[in-house]
């Protein structure tokens, strides 16, 4: 059972996603932004296997919310086969830099070939590897050097992972900037679940998220309600392979905080 719970969590990392019926209308500065996401998302040269994970993970409205632009240097948290991860190199350009992290457990166990050919490709020039555990994710050396850091749908893997999630937290936060964002995206569980459901149902309590991510010195800047869904009852597993007809439904929470 623990084998297939944690095969239907890899198997989200390697790009199952959950989609959200509708997204509120943007303002015209916000769909002014959204235009150049949108050229990078429909780039000729990006993969079908990446475009048929587009619908439920609406990667123009993530890089908006990031913020990322072309020149920055970015990171992704457990990037697993790199869908994101190239999204980002895509947005910061030749000029910029995003660093891949991932665990040697989702190295062995599901992402080192597709992580491979992912950083093979030419696009992803700019993209460093990380092969380091979450608890300390990033080298010395970029301490203070990070425009952004993402997280996406993985922070309720922390909990089966064994991860502590203070140091990774304020490990973030020592490679961030001052003014640089974490952002954070995941499926919601019930109020006052904490992270008991991440193995089973695949989702976090989202106040545990921010109770935990505050603690390490960031201060909550603003939620992405893109992702959202209020039908969701929050009471089934948000994995690919358990979430059959409702695969792409799951109420999903989606947060910046800022290094003050």
């Amino acid at each position: 059972m623990r084998n297939a719970l944690m095969a239907a969590s890899f198997l989200a990392l390697a790009g199952c996603s959950h989609s959200t019926p509708t997204a509120p209308a943007a303002s015209p500065q916000t769909q002014a932004a959204a235009v150049s996401a949108q050229s990078l998302v429909d780039a000729p040269d990006r993969t079908e296997a990446d475009r048929k994970l587009d619908t439920g993970r609406h990667p123009a409205a993530l890089l908006e919310f990031v913020g990322v632009k072309p020149g920055m240097q970015v990171a992704e948290l457990m990037a697993g086969g790199g869908y994101t991860t190239e999204l980002l190199a895509r947005a910061v350009g030749p000029s910029g830099k995003v660093y891949g992290e991932n665990p040697k457990v989702v190295l062995e166990r599901f992402a080192e070939k597709p992580w491979q050919e992912r950083l093979a490709r030419p696009v992803n020039q700019n993209v460093v590897r990380l092969d380091r555990e979450l608890d300390a994710p990033f080298p010395p050396e970029l301490n203070g050097t990070l425009d952004a850091v993402v997280s996406h749908i993985i922070y309720h893997d922390t909990g089966w992972l064994g991860v502590d999630r203070a140091k990774m937290n304020a490990a973030v936060f020592q490679a961030l900037k001052p003014g640089g964002v974490y952002v954070i995206l995941d499926s919601s569980a019930k109020a006052g679940t904490g992270i008991t459901e991440g193995q089973t149902l695949h989702r976090i309590d989202e106040q545990l998220v921010r109770d935990e991510v505050q603690a390490a010195g960031f201060q909550f800047q603003e939620e992405s309600k893109v992702w959202r869904n209020p039908e969701d009852t929050r009471d089934w597993s948000s994995s690919p392979g358990a979430a059959g007809e409702r695969r792409g439904t799951s109420d999903r929470f989606a947060f910046k905080f800022v290094k003050p």
